[in-house]
């Protein structure tokens, strides 16, 4: 099973993410929560307890593949905590694709290429 434990639910994935996705068996989304900016790490507490449990629900790590991308602070101590308890988490690597609009403004686009294990 793989949880997707980011702000990029996987029906909106190319193909080929989910075809990557899916050698880890089921996916499930779980929305990636919404960090405050201006919250420190003791107010960050509570909401990691919570994830972090409800990762626990979906199985034991020989089961569950956990798919985290998301705020650097929050995602590196859920990741943390984790990796610790045994579960394998992956990332999701992109080329960058950058195109300047006559505006001033860029248009990007990430066009997915693998997934990468997160290791300590």
């Amino acid at each position: 099973m793989l949880i997707n434990l980011s702000n990029h639910p996987s029906h909106n994935w190319s193909k080929d993410q989910l075809s990557a996705a899916q050698q880890y068996g089921e996916i499930i989304d779980l929305p990636f929560p919404n960090i405050p900016p201006e919250a420190d790490i003791e107010q960050l507490q509570p909401l990691l307890n919570e994830y972090y449990n409800k990762i626990l629900t979906f199985g034991n790590p020989d089961r569950v593949v956990i798919h985290l991308m998301g705020e650097m602070t929050f995602t590196f101590m859920l990741l943390s905590r984790l990796l610790n308890a045994g579960y394998h988490c992956i990332s999701s690597t992109t080329n960058r694709i950058v195109e300047e609009i006559a505006t001033g403004e860029k248009r990007v686009v990430f066009q997915f290429c693998k997934f990468r294990d997160y290791i300590l």
